[in-house]
């Protein structure tokens, strides 16, 4: 009996010998099997994550980006016409995004606008001077911006500034006694907006 003992004590050692590979196989292929999984999981996420970013960038591309002129107010007149006193020039835009009424250019930003006024005036009768003014008017006043003093009849007028004005201002132009002008430009751009209600 006790050599069967031995000789089961013996197989079951040579089992468990032989086992013991067998077992440590096995864990490490479950465990090279999570690993796969696992890093087969991160790929897949990556990926995921890219085409997600792709998307993102592809729609973006694709929308329409805003044009400058429509980001920023500005506008550009010409008039040739005559001007009669105490009423404010008939302006028309000829490009840009600000609005144009009744004469008047309505600001709709507050901030920092960019002035450019060019032209000549011709006396309409025995004038000596006439006087050009730039003005804004707002609910309650009228406020002269700049004005300038014409001598002689064809006197070309330069004006370039910088003008804070508000959102709600009416820009006018208008000359005393009556003129004539010629090829008269006017261009005002905003340059830096603090309140803008487009």
């Amino acid at each position: 009996m006790e050599g069967q003992t031995d000789a089961e004590v013996r197989n079951q050692d040579q089992m468990d010998c032989e086992r013991q590979p067998a077992e440590d196989e096995w864990k490490s292929s479950q465990r090279g099997q999570v690993r796969n999984t696992l890093h087969l999981v991160s790929a897949a996420a990556q990926w995921i994550l890219l085409l997600a970013c792709l998307v993102y960038l592809g729609i973006d591309t694709l929308q329409p980006s805003t044009p400058w002129s429509d980001r920023v107010p500005w506008t550009h007149i010409r008039y040739t016409g005559e001007s009669i006193e105490g009423v404010a020039m008939n302006l028309t835009a000829e490009l840009g995004s600000i609005q144009i009424r009744n004469g008047s250019i309505m600001i709709t930003c507050d901030g920092l606008y960019l002035v450019s006024l060019k032209g000549f005036i011709f006396f309409r009768h025995q004038e000596k001077s006439l006087k050009l003014t730039l003005g804004k008017t707002d609910s309650k006043t009228r406020t002269d911006l700049w004005e300038q003093t014409v001598q002689d009849s064809g006197e070309s007028v330069n004006l370039t500034t910088v003008l804070y004005l508000f959102a709600q201002d009416n820009i006018t132009l208008w000359t005393r006694p009556n003129a004539n002008i010629s090829d008269l430009s006017l261009s005002l751009v905003l340059l830096s907006p603090f309140v803008c209600s487009l």
